[in-house]
């Protein structure tokens, strides 16, 4: 038993084990020695293998965090048959059923999705770190990219770092220094919340000195890729919060690299943004200029389903056409932020006094883009009409809305049927450019330079007016009645400049899994959530028992699971004990 604990703490154990013969006498036949993996050719598949954990994720553990960042924000409801189907999805939304042990809230086929998520990033650092003991060993001679793979190793650790630093905040750091004995000792509150941040930052660091400008291959970082994403790390860390959560400083130095960090992406040239919105989600452009990183996914490669986007494998509606399950729905407090006044501005106090009525009010053409309505074409398809009676599941309880963005057309050559699911060999993007704009723009504000950040959220909001050529029916008529203006910058103040800047990042970023994570970025999920619950729940009666704690809920339990396993060296986040 004292073995398989071993193996089974985090799963990280077995795979930074430094040799199999410190557990097994006798090599099993047809297993290669843990000497023969030192071999260039057995390190290249390594690397490999640390890769395959982006696009090896699943509906139960999405590597696009839907419901984590989406479910938990307001943005979006669990959809699905009712309450019952996937009931941690439910948790996660009305959070006050959210424990440290879910394992309850689903057969064993779905498990525990916070453990499993979990399990899944640490199993996926511990293909980086073995990759990265090895790569530290090989000759250089012999494997000539040994300086490049070692910084693509700590980019994608970063990567797998930063998601658990969002989700948990309170983790347990293990590099590829780490010994058996280390692992089992460590605890999870070793760092503070700073220090993790900087251990999460060095990655970044590390990768953007060692990565060259581009890459061949489709999906490696290269160096703008990794500044981009230290960029997105000392955002966050710039928001130094307390232990209850709060926001207590915004550290301005931090948000000074992250205007530098940017325009360094910028001025490298290699990203801009579509002329279209459409663009960045769909197959046809994928890996296009907007696109700053991505899970690269495809099917028909000679493997029995192919690497085929399983993240949002639930979310298509319940069509003929497309079949299951109509997960990820648009909730309508999102639908009513697209609205805009006459002046073609966001109605910042005004959007949710009543719900959209497309036949007197104007609208930002975004939202046609990203979510699907009753008697609108489905993805741009005039001869394929989304009805409420036929595509959605369940539309007494989540509404009759449907998500765009990460489906398809059936017509697409990446469509793929695994019947009874549907899903797609289109890309997942993880860094868009447009976000990665809005990070300066953010940065500029907090800095007190928000006339600078002006013409950055009017760039973004110019792409927006430009973005309706595909928005029509089949007569030509427009699906919706567009009106959207640029802020003139008249009474530009930073308060106005933020409202501005976190409104255009919910309008531009909107159903991509990152609404969540803003809101405990800038200090305010408490007070946006539980005041989005106040109007939802007279429209959805299944979120009369939803509740955001403060000081709690910014965060998931660290899973019982694993404090358990770790003989309580785990400490459990506050609020779940």
């Amino acid at each position: 038993m004292k073995l398989i604990q071993r193996y089974l703490l985090i799963l990280l154990v077995a795979m930074m084990s430094i040799s199999c013969s410190d557990f097994l006498e006798v090599s099993p036949q047809g297993v290669v020695g843990d000497e023969a993996l030192n071999s260039p050719e057995n390190i290249d598949g390594l690397v490999i293998a640390a890769y395959a954990m982006l696009g090896n994720d699943h509906y139960t553990v999405p590597n696009m965090l839907w419901p984590w960042g989406d479910l938990r924000s307001g943005d979006a409801y669990k959809g699905g048959d009712g309450p019952a189907d996937i009931s941690i999805y439910h948790a996660m939304e009305v959070f006050s059923t959210i424990q440290p042990d879910m394992s309850a809230y689903a057969p064993s086929v779905l498990g525990d999705l916070d453990n499993k998520k979990w399990e899944r990033q640490y199993t996926a650092i511990s293909r980086v770190n073995n990759a990265l003991r090895r790569l530290q060993d090989v000759d250089e001679t012999a494997y000539p990219k040994k300086s490049q793979r070692i910084a693509e190793m700590r980019f994608l650790r970063g990567h797998y770092y930063f998601d658990l630093k969002i989700l948990f905040k309170h983790i347990p750091w293990i590099d590829e220094q780490a010994s058996v004995e280390e692992i089992e000792a460590i605890s999870n509150t070793v760092y503070t919340d700073q220090e993790l941040w900087d251990l999460v930052a060095s990655e970044f660091r590390a990768a953007a000195s060692g990565l060259p400008e581009s890459q061949t291959d489709a999906g490696r970082p290269g160096k703008f890729t990794a500044k981009a994403y230290l960029a997105k790390v000392l955002l966050y860390q710039a928001y130094e919060q307390n232990e209850d959560h709060q926001v207590v400083a915004v550290n301005a130095e931090k948000m000074e690299e992250v205007v530098t960090l940017v325009d360094e992406v910028i001025g490298s040239g290699q990203y801009s943004l579509e002329s279209d919105f459409a663009n960045p989600f769909l197959w046809e452009f994928e890996n296009g200029r907007e696109s700053v990183w991505a899970i690269q996914r495809s099917h028909d490669d000679g493997t029995t389903t192919g690497n085929i986007d399983f993240s949002s494998m639930l979310n298509n509606p319940m069509s003929t056409e497309l079949g299951c399950c109509w997960f990820h729905i648009p909730s309508q407090n999102l639908v009513n932020s697209f609205k805009t006044d006459e002046a073609g501005l966001p109605m910042f106090d005004a959007f949710n006094e009543n719900d959209l009525d497309l036949t007197s009010e104007t609208v930002d053409p975004r939202l046609d883009h990203t979510v699907a309505q009753p008697e609108k074409p489905w993805k741009y398809e005039t001869s394929i009409i989304y009805t409420e009676d036929e595509w959605a599941r369940q539309p007494g309880i989540y509404g009759p809305y449907s998500s765009l963005k990460e489906n398809v057309s059936p017509n697409c050559e990446c469509f793929e049927r695994i019947p009874p699911f549907m899903s797609s060999s289109k890309n997942t993007i993880l860094i868009r450019f447009a976000d990665v704009l809005l990070w300066k723009a953010e940065a500029l504000i907090e800095l007190g330079r928000q006339g600078e950040a002006l013409p950055i959220i009017n760039q973004i909001r110019q792409r927006a007016i430009n973005s309706t050529e595909l928005l029509q029916y089949s007569n030509g008529a427009p699906l919706s009645n567009y009106n959207v203006a640029l802020y003139d910058g008249s009474s530009w103040t930073q308060t106005f400049a933020r409202q501005a800047l976190r409104w255009e990042r919910r309008l531009e970023l909107a159903m991509e899994g990152h609404r969540f994570f803003d809101l405990v970025r800038w200090g305010v999920a408490a007070q946006e959530i539980n005041e989005y619950f106040i109007t939802e729940k007279s429209k959805r009666e299944y979120l009369q028992s939803a509740q955001f704690e403060a000081g709690k809920h910014e965060y998931l339990p660290i899973p019982q699971q694993q404090i358990n396993l770790s003989n309580g060296r785990y400490i459990q986040n506050k609020g779940y004990n």
